[in-house]
């Protein structure tokens, strides 16, 4: 029973699915009103249906790309190329995750809430996994709006409106922050990609040219995160906070973009 478990827990992603119950609770705690009038009840939905949809999401990713996984050394072990769960286990777990998430965030949040649950499911499913993945080294930059989806859901749940400048910021931030550590984990494992048909930036643009786009959002991340406090997303705590971890990052992606066939740059970062 635990092998099962944890064969589930592995299709789900639930690691990466963590993170974003992080961003969305975030989002969430940013717009909501704090002391006695705190929604507690929102913020449960808002959990259990990001949570839902996202073990969902990325479970069918695992699906769809059960042959490619196959091939490739760092992801041969996964649940459905492994055998340890069947394809159609895999296809009910996450059709099942997937719409209870979509009902809680639609009926318990809302219709933005729910509308845009789907929408980061349908783009990373749909768009990213079966059509940009495979056929452009630079699927990775439109890729990333599903993951930058899940704060503004939060935004959202906690009173607040697609249109705010906070949901904007918040996008904002999730968006770049993606980029330069998506580009360097392909760098180390672009091997694996290459055998998994995939296509890789570095391909189009070579490893300094990689370097350089890792730097340049490396510091509009850094930006865009030390404006946050300025549209009142965050306070003085936030501001100190983005300053030294921009600066950590801007600081190991200039040392990989002056040596970038030194391997340690990438793997720092």
């Amino acid at each position: 029973m635990s092998e099962r478990i944890g064969a589930y827990a592995e299709l789900s992603k639930f690691g990466i699915v963590l993170l974003v119950l992080v961003s969305a609770g975030a989002g969430f705690m940013l717009s909501a009103p704090l002391g006695p009038d705190f929604p507690w009840g929102q913020g449960f939905l808002l959990l259990a249906g990001v949570l839902l949809l996202a073990c969902g999401a990325s479970a069918l990713n695992q699906v769809q790309e059960r042959e490619r996984d196959a091939r490739m050394a760092r992801t041969v072990g996964r649940p459905l190329p492994s055998g340890r769960l069947s394809y159609g286990q895999g296809l009910v777990f996450s059709a099942v995750g997937m719409v209870s998430g979509a009902v809680i965030l639609w009926l318990g949040i809302g219709t933005g809430a729910g509308l845009l649950g789907l929408l980061a499911a349908g783009f990373y499913n749909g768009v990213y996994t079966l059509w940009l993945k495979p056929t452009s080294s630079f699927a990775a930059v439109p890729g990333a709006i599903p993951g930058s989806i899940p704060p503004v859901i939060g935004w959202v749940a906690g009173g607040g409106h697609l249109v705010d400048v906070g949901a904007v910021i918040l996008f904002g931030i999730l968006f770049l922050w993606q980029m330069p550590h998506f580009w360097a984990l392909a760098l180390r494992y672009r091997a694996d990609y290459a055998a998994g048909g995939f296509p890789m930036v570095s391909e189009s643009v070579g490893v300094e040219g990689t370097a350089r786009l890792i730097l340049l959002y490396a510091f509009g991340l850094t930006a865009w995160s030390l404006a946050a406090p300025t549209f009142h997303v965050g306070g003085a705590l936030t501001f100190l906070a983005a300053a030294a971890l921009g600066g950590r990052l801007i600081w190991l992606a200039t040392k990989f973009a002056r040596r970038p066939e030194d391997q340690r740059g990438w793997l720092s970062l």
